[in-house]
């Protein structure tokens, strides 16, 4: 079977293929490829040798060779580079891991870190009366906003990306623009080529609570990138970090989805290791 459908036609061609992986690892070889009615190849080797693209012509709709923030910011990049999309394709890389691609290393990016004013909020999804674990959704502007007209959040399932900023808010108002966000959603099932999730009940909460989300941050927060906010933030009240913690917790109870805005979510600048939801720092008041 090997030998009908490869591009190697003896055993000894097809074994000795093995011999870069060494110990461990991958090899995926990419031949056969289709060609469009110029005779041009589906992916694009040439443009950067360090990367495999899908080519850029009329038929496609991308325009690679555009120069604008928003056209050059990975958000938009990722659509059409390989190395683009396999820098964020991990919400954490192990140590000993590692990606290559045409002989170089793909350099992780981590898309949280990319946010100016950040906010951490938690989210405590529900599936028929029982209570899921506790989501830390990091949402916050991009740093090139107001300049890049990009909004959307990137939901990981396993610390594996399923949606590259999902546009929860729409683009019929500019009351999303620049707003990011990065959770891993572990409650809810993606689908078998991983490339959406399963439409269920707690998908459509996870969406609306997004989408309350973006606005909720943008009402607040616009003013810090330049437009009118709608929205004052709250002065942080001079309490010690555990009086907070106790109040938090109390109100958790009456609100099982977030933690109350004074607490936690009107915190622009909240400083915290991007590493997971247990490395939530107080915040400097």
């Amino acid at each position: 079977m090997l030998f009908q459908w490869s591009p190697f036609s003896t055993e000894e061609a097809l074994l000795k293929q093995l011999d870069d992986i060494g110990d461990h690892g991958s090899r995926i070889i990419i031949y056969n490829l289709w060609l469009n009615n110029e005779g041009k190849m589906e992916l694009d080797f040439q443009s950067d040798p360090e990367d495999i693209r899908i080519s850029c012509d009329a038929e496609s709709g991308k325009s690679c060779s555009s120069t604008s923030v928003s056209d050059l910011h990975l958000a938009n990049t990722l659509q059409y580079s390989l190395r683009a999309y396999l820098s964020i394709l991990y919400l954490k890389i192990p140590e000993n891991f590692c990606i290559w691609l045409r002989g170089r290393i793909v350099e992780y990016h981590n898309i949280a870190r990319d946010l100016k004013y950040p906010e951490f909020i938690v989210y405590k999804p529900q599936n028929g009366g029982c209570k899921e674990g506790s989501v830390i959704t990091s949402i916050g502007f991009l740093k090139e906003a107001p300049l890049v007209n990009i909004h959307g959040f990137n939901v990981y399932h396993r610390k594996r990306l399923i949606l590259p900023f999902w546009n929860v808010a729409g683009s019929s108002t500019a009351r999303s623009r620049g707003v990011v966000g990065v959770l891993e959603a572990n409650f809810i099932q993606p689908t078998h080529n991983k490339q959406d999730f399963e439409k269920t009940p707690l998908f459509q909460k996870l969406e609306n609570r997004l989408k309350e989300m973006t606005w909720e941050y943008w009402d607040y927060h616009c003013g810090l990138i330049g437009y009118h906010a709608t929205k004052r933030l709250h002065k942080p009240s001079q309490v010690s970090s555990e009086s907070r913690q106790k109040h938090a917790t109390t109100k958790r109870k009456d609100h099982d989805h977030s933690i109350e805005p004074e607490i936690l979510k009107r915190k622009a600048g909240l400083r915290v290791n991007l590493t997971g939801p247990e490395s939530i720092q107080n915040p400097m008041l």
